[in-house]
């Protein structure tokens, strides 16, 4: 018998694996930029267009993927256990789910004075009407769980430039201020990608310029065109970090295709074995066999080909868009096709 809450559990996970997908692939192709820029011998592109990307993508949305691992990580029935009131010697009190560590001892239950209205948290708490989570729970790490509640990973990343500095549900001890570094880290890394090659590589070709003049009017026209080069150059280079820069946010969204994709393939397939073989096993064999013919020809028809097409097709576009922008510049060497008759012309000429 399958879970009540299977398809919750499907639906979080799945959307959560197709983030960690997107986000490892679109990195990769970052580092794909800086290995070309290596190759190339690029040292501008190395410095002032892969180190702030790197430096961006790191800090929001790498860090959004060690956020969904410490969360299926952390034991949560421990923690929330810890920040409940129970009453001592009563049922739940000694559980083997409580396995917080207070003091150097993990999985102590302590008793507490009965001071307050007569229960207790596994840590010795004495529980009052008015106690909020924060107060019963031990790990004090700020917010209003005070690290013993889950949090929506999705508000807790919204927050992290909407609220600089406020995390209502941490997940580790000053989560905020490492949170406030990485927001400044994603924002120092826009300007430096928008300025600094532009204003180095003006700075080379006006060296350049100089070094070559030989009269006032030579001079004149390269200063001329020099003007018009820069003008280009920065234009260029705005177009790219806005495109990096929002890129990041929208190809991560366009990930949760997968997610989608993923959902209704699994849901299609139950469907179709619940009511063309569950709903015919116990009527005869006869209907059994027809069920199985049934289930047979739809899942082939539907899952194995249509599906499989409708997955294809969307994966081939995840590569093109989403990956191959991060570092396939479309400016290379043109595609020759291999031909004896042009070898032929190229060694009589």
């Amino acid at each position: 018998k399958r879970a009540s809450n299977e398809l919750l559990f499907f639906n979080s996970f799945k959307m959560k694996l197709s983030v960690i997908f997107g986000i490892c692939q679109m990195f990769a192709g970052t580092c794909l930029k800086g290995l070309n820029a290596i190759y190339f011998k690029q040292k501008l592109d190395f410095l002032f267009e892969f180190l702030p990307m790197v430096a961006f993508a790191s800090s929001l949305f790498v860090y959004m993927i060690v956020l969904i691992f410490m969360k299926w990580t952390i034991n949560w029935n421990s923690r929330m256990l810890s920040a409940t009131c129970l009453e001592p010697n009563g049922d739940g009190w000694g559980s083997e789910d409580y396995k917080e560590c207070i003091d150097g001892q993990c999985g102590v239950w302590v008793q507490c004075e009965g001071q307050g209205n007569g229960l207790c948290t596994p840590w010795g708490y004495d529980c009052t009407d008015q106690s909020t989570t924060a107060d019963k729970c031990p790990l004090n790490f700020g917010g209003s769980g005070d690290g013993c509640q889950p949090p929506n990973l999705i508000t807790s990343l919204i927050n992290i430039a909407l609220q600089p500095g406020n995390v209502d549900e941490p997940m580790y001890y000053g989560q905020a201020g490492i949170q406030n570094i990485l927001l400044l880290i994603a924002f120092a890394s826009v300007p430096i990608l928008l300025l600094a090659k532009p204003y180095f590589l003006s700075k080379q070709h006006q060296s350049t310029v100089h070094h070559h003049a030989h009269d006032d009017e030579e001079h004149g026209e390269a200063e001329e065109d020099d003007d018009h080069g820069f003008g280009e150059i920065v234009i260029h280079q705005a177009i790219e970090t806005i495109e990096f820069v929002l890129g990041m946010v929208s190809n991560t969204a366009s990930y949760l295709r997968l997610w989608a994709l993923s959902l209704a393939h699994s849901e299609l397939a139950t469907v179709f074995w619940e009511k063309a073989m569950i709903s015919t096993l116990n009527i005869n064999w006869f209907a059994a066999f027809i069920g199985y013919g049934i289930f047979a020809g739809v899942t082939f028809g539907v899952l194995l080909m249509m599906d499989v097409l409708e997955c294809f097709l969307h994966a081939l576009r995840l590569h093109w868009v989403e990956f191959q922008n991060k570092f396939f510049a479309a400016d290379g060497v043109r595609f020759a096709p291999y031909s004896f008759k042009q070898i032929i012309d190229d060694g009589s000429a």
